[in-house]
């Protein structure tokens, strides 16, 4: 009695051994939830976050004479977030100072040649007036003596009239040379302006250029440096390049798009105005809305050495969700995204997951889950998305489904689960 006792108390605990055992098989198997609601046709593609309008700086764009190359002396971090006028990057001013000195001299000694040549044509040009003045009493004195000489001999009268022509002739000399030498005066204060004019212009240039090295932010936006192809890295403070060289870009944070390049065999499905998702990579639980904007009408290669055509999709965004699209920190141009395009909506579907749907003899089948373990269940199916399908008839919402086979694969087990069916 002792011994049946005992085994039966053994049997009992290997009953509730077994039953706990399987208890956990089932609680391990995981489980979704059929789910009834709107139903997405939806593509997936990746892309790349660009502003609608940038504006392009590039190095200041200045005379040869200031040197072939600029070198850059300082230049803002990358990513960094400007205002208009805040300064991007200045470049080396040494040959451009020493123009602005050599100009300053040029320009003072010039200012100091005109004095002084102002002052010598003063002297030379009073020098001949006082010629021409003596010449002039000189006619009259000339001219009253032959008024004064009608009683004298002829000889006396003639050699009086040839004096009076000759002072004639001397006065009117002294004249044409004061004309000539006030003429010649100008003229060589005028070539003496010209160069002090273009001493100038050369100091206005260089104070001009100057300031053009020290390269200020035209608008708001978020420093995108280029790359220098020269070493195909992004610029950096040491280098040296041309000027007028693109050097970099401002993106308008206002409003920005996706780029995207959607395969030839979906790009039927993509048309002007669909809802986009979107997930920036780095930040998995932001959540983005925008809208398609641009379906390119031809095909381009996917990249230079694929044969593989796609077409250029833009995507505006049009606000994120519960943020601010201008003060968002995250969504910044460059990032790489996934978008979500949907393609149609099907409203009241019952859905599930595509993982939870297995295959069995060539039929559609699910794992419901019941009080005592899992059942199988035949489904029919309609459309499908990325990762749902819709289930047409055999499941009802809130239903639990296994994700995986949820039965011991042993052929004890399959006996017993085909004994308990």
């Amino acid at each position: 009695m002792r011994f049946f006792r005992t085994t039966s108390c053994l049997l009992c605990l290997l009953w509730m051994m077994s039953c706990g055992s399987q208890k956990n098989k089932d609680l391990e198997i995981p489980v979704t939830e059929v789910r009834q609601g709107t139903f997405y046709i939806d593509l997936y593609e990746e892309g790349d976050v660009q502003s609608t309008q940038s504006r392009i700086v590039s190095s200041p764009d200045i005379s040869w004479r200031y040197g072939n190359n600029l070198k850059i002396a300082t230049l803002i971090e990358d990513g960094s977030a400007v205002e208009e006028g805040d300064t991007l990057m200045t470049f080396d001013a040494t040959e451009v100072r020493k123009a602005i000195v050599d100009a300053q001299q040029r320009l003072e000694l010039s200012y100091a040649e005109l004095e002084k040549m102002k002052a010598q044509h003063e002297n030379s040009l009073e020098g001949q007036i006082s010629d021409f003045e003596v010449s002039k009493i000189s006619l009259e004195i000339t001219r009253l003596n032959l008024e004064s000489a009608q009683y004298e001999a002829d000889i006396t009268r003639q050699e009086i009239q040839l004096s009076l022509e000759q002072a004639e002739i001397s006065l009117q000399q002294a004249e044409e040379q004061i004309e000539n030498t006030r003429r010649t005066q100008k003229e060589e204060r005028y070539q003496k302006e010209l160069s002090i004019h273009q001493s100038e212009k050369e100091l206005q240039d260089a104070n001009s250029t100057l300031e053009k090295l020290v390269v200020k932010a035209p608008s708001a936006g978020i420093v995108m440096i280029r790359t220098n192809y020269s070493t195909q890295a992004k610029y950096q403070e040491g280098e040296s390049v041309w000027s007028g060289q693109q050097m970099i870009e401002l993106p308008n944070l206002r409003e920005l798009k996706v780029n995207l390049k959607v395969n030839e065999v979906d790009i039927s499905k993509v048309k002007k105005g669909l809802k986009v998702m979107i997930r920036p990579d780095a930040f998995a639980d932001s959540t983005y809305w925008g809208e398609v904007q641009m379906v390119a009408n031809l095909a381009v290669n996917k990249s230079n050495n694929s044969k593989i055509k796609v077409f250029p999709v833009e995507v505006l965004i049009t606000s994120p969700v519960n943020q601010d699209l201008t003060k968002d920190p995250e969504l910044m141009p460059g990032l790489t995204v996934s978008c979500r395009i949907i393609v149609d909506e099907i409203p009241d579907q019952i859905f599930i997951p595509q993982t939870a749907l297995f295959q069995e003899d060539g039929k559609d089948v699910v794992y419901v889950k019941t009080a005592s373990g899992f059942r199988t269940k035949e489904v029919e199916l309609g459309q499908r998305n990325t990762d749902y399908v819709i289930v047409k008839s055999g499941l009802k919402a809130k239903e639990q489904l296994a994700l995986m086979y949820p039965y011991p694969k042993t052929e004890e087990a399959k006996n017993e689960k085909e004994a308990a069916e």
